[in-house]
């Protein structure tokens, strides 16, 4: 069973919660890819000045493809295939999120017990301390390592290198813009286990790169009303 995970980061502009989800995964001890998502010229010169500083890898998105952002798909492929071809689990952390300093190796640990293991993810949680979005069904749940049948989020959640062997990502729909909800069904559909770390908080702040899903909390007409007319946040 691998002991090492191909990092992952997606980032849209947001640099200051960006800078600070990529420096907290380098405290941590850990290497990292951002891979940069249509972001302004501004921004990816300054991801570019910083991936020298804190020593990440960047791989500018647009170098690669003229899709439009968001380019969930071709970085979930490119990632599969890193991860893979280095025999690694792949770790996805959102540049929204900030990990502890034991996060990573505590999601690597719980992903060897067990070959069947398919997902393992961190809880999220406010600057409060409190369970957050996307896992407020997580509310009352007992501290510790939960086996769950409902959607792991991509906030801060480990994808085995043993899922990666049995399911290519290149078979995600294209046209869809986010695949944590299928790919979570996806592992228990083919006989996994996926497990949510009640005892191992992350800080989430919410959809800092995309400012106009907080509509789903403060005017949820008007981002459902904007999700179906524009064709948005296809799941």
């Amino acid at each position: 069973m691998p002991t090492a995970c191909n990092i992952i980061m997606p980032v849209k502009d947001s640099l200051p919660t960006a800078e600070r989800a990529i420096r907290a995964i380098i405290s941590s001890g850990h290497t990292l890819t951002v891979y940069n998502d249509y972001s302004t010229p501004q921004t990816t010169e300054q991801l570019t000045t910083l991936s020298t500083q804190l020593g990440f890898q960047l791989v500018n998105i647009a170098e690669y493809t003229d899709h439009s952002s968001p380019n969930y798909l071709f970085t979930l492929i490119h990632a599969q295939n890193t991860a893979l071809k280095q025999n690694e689990h792949l770790l996805i952390v959102e540049s929204d999120v900030i990990i502890g300093s034991n996060t990573i190796d505590k999601l690597v640990t719980e992903a060897g017990h067990t070959a069947k293991t398919g997902m393992v993810a961190a809880i999220t949680t406010d600057e409060q301390g409190d369970v957050n979005f996307p896992y407020l069904y997580a509310k009352k749940y007992k501290k510790g390592t939960i086996e769950t049948k409902k959607r792991l989020s991509f906030c801060c959640t480990l994808i085995t290198n043993n899922f990666l062997h049995t399911y290519s990502f290149s078979q995600l729909n294209p046209d869809k813009n986010w695949y944590d909800v299928f790919i979570s069904h996806k592992s228990i559909e083919l006989g996994f286990h996926n497990y949510l770390l009640t005892d191992t908080p992350v800080l989430h702040l919410p959809h800092s790169s995309r400012p106009w899903k907080q509509l789903k909390y403060t005017n949820p007409l008007l981002y459902y009303w904007r999700k179906i007319t524009r064709q948005l946040d296809r799941i």
